[in-house]
């Protein structure tokens, strides 16, 4: 175990899976470059250590990118490929969606197409519209296709170290927010289980779940909600597909509410799923309304105090869980 950021577990993640099996490679925009001197750089110095056969720097084109990594899949490779943003992968999402996420099912389950997909994403950078727009809510649409996001260090190395020994194609979501935080890391090849929700703190009053950086915004909310006398079970996702119903559906039915909080817009989010999935199986159990935290339908602004506004905060959560509360 050692302290590590959010990068440099991801360089950990990544270097131990091209040790242990030479079909893995890595390709994407500027992955050699200098930038990636910077150790806090998931790539960094990869491409001196495991040469240009492996670590391949591309043109500025997703869709390639993609295509790329639907090919190296098909031929037995196991490739870890970079969309630099979020809303990027809108450019590759003919070849993951209509290539990746169905072959499997094409073969009739005969065959696996193991590939993973690294893609930045989150709001507060100061990076604009076309660069900040979460999509979580499209992946998890597309059949075929896993995704997760990691909160912590250790789990962005056991998610990632996870997907790409996955036997289908993973989104792994990287919050550029957490790119610098640091934490306990598990040395050697530690896997977070992919499906595997894990429960950050306890309560009994209302449950709330969330995922990525929004969990910091969470757990500055219970502060405020603790000098309340407000219990709260807080469930980090991590994987949102698989999806750990079990989890969700067990705190439910223990507190009788419950609040979902992320980044993304609000309307047609992940959480509006998570909310229906709750009304359907855990309505006797529901003391309260489903609440929804998230952004409003709007482009990510570029203005910081405008893109403060548009980010949900610790005040938001405390609102939406006396909403349900009834207080």
């Amino acid at each position: 175990m050692s302290q590590k950021t959010f990068g440099q577990a991801l360089n950990e993640a990544l270097t131990i899976a091209l040790e242990i099996d030479e079909n893995v490679c890595i390709a994407g925009e500027g992955v050699g470059v200098s930038i990636h001197r910077d150790p806090n750089m998931p790539t960094h110095g990869l491409l001196e250590k495991f040469g240009r056969r492996r670590v391949k720097d591309t043109p500025v084109s997703e869709a390639a990118i993609a295509g790329l990594a639907v090919g190296a899949s098909c031929m037995g490779l196991r490739p870890v490929v970079e969309i630099m943003f979020f809303p990027f992968i809108t450019l590759a999402s003919d070849m993951l969606v209509n290539h990746a996420g169905k072959l499997r099912y094409m073969s009739g389950g005969t065959s696996s197409f193991p590939l993973t997909v690294r893609v930045k994403a989150g709001v507060g950078f100061g990076a604009g519209c076309q660069h900040s727009h979460n999509l979580e809510a499209w992946v998890a649409h597309s059949p075929g296709l896993k995704i997760v996001w990691p909160s912590t260090p250790a789990d962005a190395k056991g998610l990632l170290l996870s997907a790409i020994f996955d036997p289908d194609p993973v989104i792994v979501v990287e919050d550029l927010m957490l790119g610098r935080m640091s934490g306990d890391v598990p040395a050697g090849d530690i896997r977070t289980p992919l499906g595997q929700a894990r429960i950050v703190s306890t309560g009994t009053d209302c449950t709330i779940v969330t995922y990525g950086a929004a969990l910091y915004t969470v757990m500055e909310a219970l502060t405020s909600l603790g000098d309340r006398g407000i219990s709260c079970e807080v469930i980090d996702l991590r994987s949102l597909v698989p999806l750990d119903k079990e989890a969700i559906l067990t705190s439910v039915r223990k507190t009788g509410r419950l609040v979902v909080v992320h980044e993304a817009i609000r309307f047609c989010g992940f959480g509006a799923e998570l909310a229906a999935m709750v009304a359907e199986e855990a309505f006797d159990a529901l003391k309260g309304p489903v609440k929804r935290v998230g952004a409003p339908q709007i482009p990510v602004p570029v203005a910081p105090t405008h893109e403060k506004m548009f980010k949900p905060g610790p005040e938001d959560v405390v609102t939406a869980v006396l909403g349900t509360m009834g207080k």
